[in-house]
Order: structure tokens, then sequence, then C-alpha cells
């Protein structure tokens, strides 16, 4: 489902459109509403990226069986690719 944010309201946070996907991902991962899996690609970068900025920012990374399956079924899907 697309969100459309109107460019005032990015340019009156002083957020660029990347920033607040990011933050999105950080919030949703840090609430775990999203896996590690699941908010890097809504952040758009590789997991690895991801994982250096919860460090930076301190943010635990939680792991456990839902984050590994679905780990699993992204590399599955790379395999097909």
């Amino acid at each position: 489902m697309p969100v459309t944010i109107p460019d005032e309201v990015l340019a009156a946070a002083h957020i660029s459109e990347p920033e607040l996907k990011l933050e999105l991902a950080l919030t949703l991962f840090q609430q775990e509403r999203l896996t590690l899996a699941q908010a890097a690609r809504l952040a758009g970068m590789s997991q690895l990226a991801f994982q250096a900025i919860l460090a930076d920012r301190q943010i635990p990374i939680h792991y456990g069986v839902e984050e590994f399956r679905e780990d699993l079924r992204t590399l599955r899907q790379t395999e097909r690719s």
C-alpha cells in the first residue's frame, strides 16, 4: 500500500524521503513490529548496513525464530533470482 507524504511535510520536518523510511524502519524494528529483514527492506538497504545503523544508535538486535525464518525465505528468493 503506497503512502503519500506531501513534500511540504517532509520539508517542515527537515527530512528526506529515504531518511523518513529509515526512521520508520528503525522505529518499527525497535518495537518488534518488523523483522530485521523487513526493516532493512523498508529502509532500502542491506541487512548489514541496517545492522550498522542499529549499532550506531545502540538499538539491540532481537533475533528470534521468525527473523530466522524470514532470513531463510530471503535467501531462497535470492538463490532463485
